[in-house]
């Protein structure tokens, strides 16, 4: 990750590469940038520059005024928008671009920049600058972006937003590399080892291996995983501090690969499924998250970890599934997997965890992206307080969750004949997935939200603070949310 520290570096003396913030134009109005930031020979001549190029300062635009045989030489005039969180988020991506191979690059922040915008600075940054692939760099690569300094005045209340950016991005970088991560390696047994190297001692793990799912009961999770050569898992991960006087469970979805099983994907809807266990990723690492940022909340994270492959052991359509706690579920589509393990978990969190709030995650129905497109999470809820939290919390973190009905006159079609609900009951698809899921909550369903992510889970190219591929959706929201719990 890019080096960032605060500094109070003088504009005269900066040198290199240097941005420079632009506020959005108000109305007809020309764009100007902080007086103070430049001398004036350099703020006139970026002025000059700025109206040549019709800049607007919109978050994320970009213009590069070089220097040549001056410093500093090269001023990077970046949008900033209405100069808030977010415009800032947006104006970090643009830079970790724009200077992507610049040694150093001295962004110029007004004195007045707040623990808010400067957040959003960081994590633009830090998350624009991920990079992911399975071969090493070339020895004559180009140099990359190593260190950024703030010229803002260091405080505490500065140092403490950077310090949170610099986790949340570190985590969220993680559940893109778990992500990401081709499914040849990331067996469900590769994800635990993967978390629990992560895992600090103030984080307890346990992991239930086949034998023990079987012991228990955990039938979902088997079933799902019964047609794979590498054994399904349960990780549950738990962060309880001292005095904490909630207790938040979160369970993710995770399908380490995804075929469809006997009602196998066509082959263009299948390319993608190694990120089938996104959730799973964010959930692990939210828990991290808030055990590095000692969040005042008990929080446990269950990964339902299994593979949904084709083989003489496959679960089959017409299959009754015994899930953990005796409620059954009529398979009509081996290729409904994610709902049918995060069922068990659910379940086995409402009989022992006693949460006061659960939430699941998941990678879940193409429905969701028909109705809300390729950046947008659905969530549903019952919960009024709940889904506002989750929702504010989503704003502030940059990410976009849209709430969707749980519609009663659905229910009679989660039903099934020769078992207690239908795995797959069709259309809409995104609603009749959360009502089967809703039975899983039991008495919780009054404190129970789900959040389908399958959309906003992978990127299909570069955009703001995401890169192409997983974006770690969900772990910004969650730390967001859990840092504002009482």
């Amino acid at each position: 990750m890019i080096t960032i520290r605060l500094g109070g570096t003088r504009p005269e003396s900066a040198q290199g590469c240097v941005a420079v913030p632009v506020p959005a134009a108000q109305g007809d109005a020309p764009v100007a940038i902080d007086s103070g930031l430049l001398p004036d020979d350099i703020a006139a001549e970026a002025a000059a520059y700025l109206a040549e190029t019709e800049h607007k300062g919109s978050a994320g635009s970009v213009q590069s005024l070089p220097r040549p045989l001056r410093q500093p030489a090269r001023l990077l005039l970046v949008g900033v928008g209405a100069g808030d969180e977010a415009g800032w988020r947006t104006a970090g991506a643009a830079l970790a671009r724009a200077a992507a191979r610049e040694a150093r690059l001295t962004v110029l922040a007004p004195a007045d920049l707040d623990a808010a915008a400067l957040r959003g600075l960081a994590e633009g940054l830090w998350l624009a600058s991920y990079r992911f692939s399975m071969t090493e760099p070339k020895a004559d690569a180009v140099p990359k972006l190593a260190e950024v300094v703030v010229a803002v005045e260091d405080s505490q209340e500065r140092e403490t937003a950077l310090a949170a950016a610099r986790t949340v991005a570190d985590l969220t970088r993680f559940a893109r590399d778990l992500t990401n991560t081709p499914s040849q390696l990331k067996t469900p047994a590769w994800f635990v080892e993967q978390v629990l190297a992560r895992t600090g001692d103030d984080v307890t793990a346990r992991v239930r291996e086949q034998d023990q799912l079987a012991a228990e009961g955990f039938g979902g999770i088997l079933a799902v995983g019964g047609g794979s050569a590498q054994p399904p898992r349960l990780l549950e991960l738990s962060w309880a501090p001292e005095g904490a006087t909630r207790h938040v469970v979160l369970v993710g979805k995770g399908i380490t690969f995804d075929t469809g099983g006997i009602d196998i994907k066509p082959t263009e809807a299948m390319q993608l499924m190694r990120k089938d266990m996104g959730a799973a990723a964010t959930v692990c690492a939210t828990v991290l998250a808030a055990a590095e940022l000692d969040l005042p909340v008990r929080i446990t994270a269950l990964a339902p970890l299994a593979e949904n492959m084709v083989s003489g052991s496959s679960w089959r359509s017409g299959d009754v599934v015994t899930h953990y706690g005796g409620l059954t579920s009529e398979v009509h589509s081996t290729d409904a997997e994610g709902r049918v393990v995060l069922a068990d978990a659910m379940a086995y969190a409402v009989a022992h965890l006693q949460p006061d709030l659960l939430l699941d995650l998941a990678t879940l129905t193409g429905a969701s992206r028909v109705a809300l497109g390729k950046k947008t999470a659905a969530v549903f809820s019952d919960n009024e307080e709940l889904l506002a939290g989750v929702g504010a919390a989503a704003a502030q973190a940059g990410e976009l969750v849209w709430r969707m009905p749980l519609a009663d006159e659905y229910v009679k079609d989660v039903a099934a004949e020769i078992a207690d609900l239908n795995n797959a009951a069709g259309n809409p698809g995104a609603i009749t997935a959360a009502l089967y899921l809703r039975e899983f909550a039991g008495p919780l369903r009054d404190r129970w939200l789900h959040v389908d992510m399958s959309a906003p889970a992978w990127s299909g190219g570069n955009d703001a603070e995401l890169v192409k591929g997983a974006t770690g959706w969900g772990v910004r929201t969650l730390v967001r949310w859990l840092s504002a719990l009482n």
